[in-house]
C-alpha cells in the first residue's frame, strides 16, 4: 500500500465510523431531527397484556407480592449519585431472598429488572395472583433539605394524615403521566374505591401490618419522627389485597443513603421486614 493510500485510509476511517454512528442513533430513535436528543420509551398501556412473574417458594405458604418502585424511564428520586429504582430493586431483592431461605412466604416481585409499570399493573399483579399481602418499596427525596431523615410506613386513604404525605402521594402518583399525557385511564377515584371497599377488612389488615413493621423496625431501623401516614396512593388501591408503601428513606440525606445502598442496611432491612411479615401472617393464621 503507497503512503499516500495510507494517509487516506486514516483520513477516511475516523469519518466512516462517525458516520456509521450518526446513523445508528438515527435508526434507533436516540436522536431525530433538530437539536437535542430523542428518546422513544416503549410505554404499557392499561390494555397491554400484563405479565405475571413467577411465585418463588414452598407451596403452602401464604404469598406477598414485593413491588420495587418505578423503573425503567422513571427513576423516581435522585439525588447525590443514588438513584431510587435501582436502591429499591435491591432492598426488594434481599427480602425475596430472607423470606425465601426462612421459609416465611411465598415471594413474587412486580419486576426484578429495570422496568416500567403503571400503578394499576402492580396492584393487579397482586390481585391476579390471590395475593395475601402487597408490599411496595420506595425511598424519597426532600431536595436540598439534608436533614429530613428516615422511613415511614404509609397506607391507603381518601383523605392524607398530613400535607407532607399529600404531597409525597401527588408525587408518586404522577409517575403514571409523562411530558403532561396520562398513561393510566381511571373511571374510578380513589375515594369511589374507599367507599365500596368491602375493603374495612383490608384496611384493618394493612394497618395492622403497618403497626408490626414500625413495632419490629423500633431500634433497628431508623424512622421519620411521623413514621406513620395515610395518603390517596394509587398503587395500594387493590380492595381485596392488604397493602402498605415503606418509604424506606431519603436519598437526599447522606446517612440514609448510605445506609440503603450499603449490605448492611439491606440485611437490616430485609431482616426487619422478614419478621414483621412472619408476624403478619401467623396472626393472620391463628385468628
Amino acid at each position: 500500500m503507497s503512503r499516500s493510500t495510507q494517509i487516506l485510509a486514516l483520513v477516511l476511517l475516523p469519518a466512516a465510523i462517525v458516520a456509521g454512528l450518526v446513523m445508528l442513533a438515527h435508526a434507533t430513535g436516540l436522536v431525530g431531527k433538530g437539536p437535542g436528543f430523542v428518546l422513544r420509551v416503549e410505554l404499557p398501556t392499561e390494555n397491554s397484556p400484563l405479565d405475571l412473574p413467577e411465585i418463588e417458594g414452598e407451596e403452602g405458604l401464604p404469598l406477598i407480592v414485593i413491588d420495587p418502585g418505578h423503573g425503567g424511564h422513571d427513576p423516581g428520586a435522585t439525588s447525590q449519585g443514588y438513584v431510587e429504582k435501582r436502591l429499591v430493586l435491591d432492598l426488594a431483592l434481599a427480602l425475596r431472598d430472607r423470606l425465601r431461605e426462612r421459609g416465611i412466604a411465598r415471594v413474587a416481585l412486580t419486576r426484578d429488572d429495570d422496568r416500567y409499570l403503571l400503578h394499576a399493573e402492580r396492584y393487579e399483579i397482586a390481585r391476579r395472583l390471590e395475593a395475601d399481602l402487597f408490599l411496595s418499596i420506595h425511598a424519597d427525596s426532600a431536595g436540598d433539605i439534608g436533614e429530613v431523615a428516615g422511613a415511614s410506613i404509609y397506607t391507603l386513604s381518601e383523605r392524607a394524615s398530613s400535607q407532607a404525605a399529600a404531597i409525597f402521594a401527588a408525587r408518586e402518583n404522577a409517575s403514571d403521566t409523562l411530558n403532561g399525557i396520562i398513561l393510566a385511564s381511571e373511571s374510578e377515584s380513589v375515594g369511589d374505591i374507599l367507599i365500596e371497599l368491602s375493603q374495612r377488612r383490608t384496611q384493618e389488615q394493612s394497618t395492622e401490618f403497618a403497626e408490626l413493621i414500625e413495632r419490629v423496625g423500633e431500634g433497628r431501623l431508623d424512622f421519620h419522627p411521623q413514621a406513620r401516614r395515610s395518603a390517596a396512593l394509587r398503587v395500594l388501591r387493590a380492595p381485596d389485597t392488604p397493602s402498605v408503601l415503606f418509604e424506606s428513606g431519603f436519598i437526599s440525606n447522606e446517612d440514609d443513603a448510605r445506609r440503603l445502598a450499603s449490605e448492611e442496611g439491606r440485611a437490616a432491612f430485609a431482616e426487619v421486614m422478614a419478621n414483621a411479615i412472619r408476624l403478619y401472617f401467623a396472626r393472620e393464621t391463628a385468628g
